[in-house]
């Protein structure tokens, strides 16, 4: 076998050289994502962290009430605040709750619109399937390395991290969506002589929406597991006490911090959950 390992093929070596040409010809690139990533994720802080905790709970179940029109959620979102904020965990969850909400926009900012792209190109997508696979599969804890590189320590390299693992399903759910559009509505919009940009808005956008949102609920229960993995690289939240348990073999701290992250994920699933009765 020693003759095969001798003509190694040099992944690492491309991967590293390729890297080594981002950092030095695209640094302006990467530091005004840094600066347009953080100045996203400095609003929302701001907007969870600057009134009083109370009624941050009052607006956000006030919110789930408006989506679902019933007493369970906007209840369930109320009593799981105040959990929070008897077990001290309100800062560090408003921070994880800032990096899931970034990862959002981003990913659905992005993945909306590439998915609408893909599913009227299926060519495009048949050579895009591969890439959304290795960015599914990929270990996490790679995209970390080229994060840091990029974009050195913090909650910036931990939600890009976020958004490469996180960005495949809303583009895949919205792909799905376009695509599986009733071929009667389409004809019939043909036959009324509806543009393009009407069909889109007027047909397939309408039909796709529970798919899209089905990508939205996605994109944020992925982010929401990727809190631990992002402060590794320096994010602040909920993974931070979850790291600082396992240093210290502290099984109290760890099963406190995961608790939260479990209660957190419960309440954006139930308040999420798109034509739930």
């Amino acid at each position: 076998m020693d003759w095969l390992t001798q003509h190694k093929i040099p992944v690492g070596d491309a991967a590293e050289a390729m890297f080594d040409w981002l950092q030095t010809h695209g640094a302006f690139v990467f530091d005004g994502m840094a600066v347009a990533m953080e100045a996203l994720i400095d609003a929302i802080l701001w907007v969870l962290q600057t009134p009083h905790p109370l009624v941050v709970v009052a607006v956000l179940a006030g919110a789930a009430w408006l989506l679902h029109r019933r007493w369970q959620v906007p209840a369930l979102i109320a009593l799981g605040f105040l959990f929070i904020l008897n077990q001290g965990y309100w800062e560090e969850t408003t921070e994880s709750l800032t990096l899931v909400l970034s990862a959002c926009v981003v990913c659905m900012g992005v993945g909306v619109p590439i998915g609408i792209a893909v599913a009227h190109r299926p060519r495009l997508y048949g050579w895009m399937r591969p890439v959304l696979d290795l960015m599914q599969t990929l270990p996490t804890f790679v995209y970390l390395i080229p994060a840091i590189v990029f974009f050195g320590i913090g909650m910036v390299p931990g939600l890009i991290a976020t958004v490469i693992f996180v960005v495949p399903a809303p583009i895949r759910l919205t792909h799905l969506g376009i695509s599986s559009t009733p071929t009667a509505l389409i004809e019939a919009a043909d036959a009324f002589g509806a543009t393009p940009s009407q069909k889109l808005w007027k047909v397939e956008l309408p039909s796709a929406l529970p798919q899209i949102m089905a990508g939205l609920n996605q994109t944020i229960m992925l982010s929401l597991s990727m809190v631990v993995i992002a402060a590794l690289v320096g994010a602040d939240g909920l993974g931070v006490p979850v790291v600082r348990a396992l240093n210290r073999v502290d099984t109290g701290l760890g099963f406190e911090a995961g608790l939260i992250i479990v209660v957190v994920a419960i309440m954006l699933d139930r308040a999420l959950r798109w034509g739930d009765k």
